[in-house]
């Protein structure tokens, strides 16, 4: 099964080390140590903990979308019909059409707190590279 360093635990759920670690010191994670003193997570429990979040994300909403990504409005382009909203949700950049009467009621610009809601029915999986280790990560 894989194993994850705390670091790239938190970069996985989207969260800082130290919440990584909160979860560990709450019994919602377990970690197992390296000979050379690294935390590790189980690849399988940080699933577990993902869906736990993610279920706990839900039962709060009324919506049939799983998808919610709190950001920000990175750019607004419009015309007389349509507009495209830029937002940056964490490290990712989405982009959504949507109508310019959408757009002015919302009061979307540039700066604007948003949650990009995602219902989609095709979405495509990559295996992902194993991600970086950054300066300063713990295990």
């Amino acid at each position: 099964m894989p194993q994850y360093r705390l670091g790239q635990a938190a970069r996985v759920l989207g969260v800082s080390v130290d919440t990584i670690r909160r979860h560990v010191d709450a019994g919602r994670l377990g970690t197992e140590r390296t000979r050379g003193g690294q935390r590790l997570v189980d690849g399988a429990e940080l699933a577990a903990l993902a869906q736990e979040l993610d279920r706990e994300r839900a039962a709060g909403g009324g919506s049939s979308a799983r998808n919610h990504l709190l950001g920000i409005v990175t750019e607004v382009r419009r015309d007389a019909i349509a507009a495209q909203v830029e937002m940056r949700c964490g490290p990712f950049r989405l982009v959504s059409l949507v109508t310019r009467e959408a757009v002015d009621s919302l009061g979307l610009e540039p700066g604007v707190l948003v949650n990009a809601v995602v219902k989609a029915t095709n979405v495509v999986v990559e295996l992902a590279a194993p991600p970086a280790r950054s300066a300063g990560e713990e295990g």
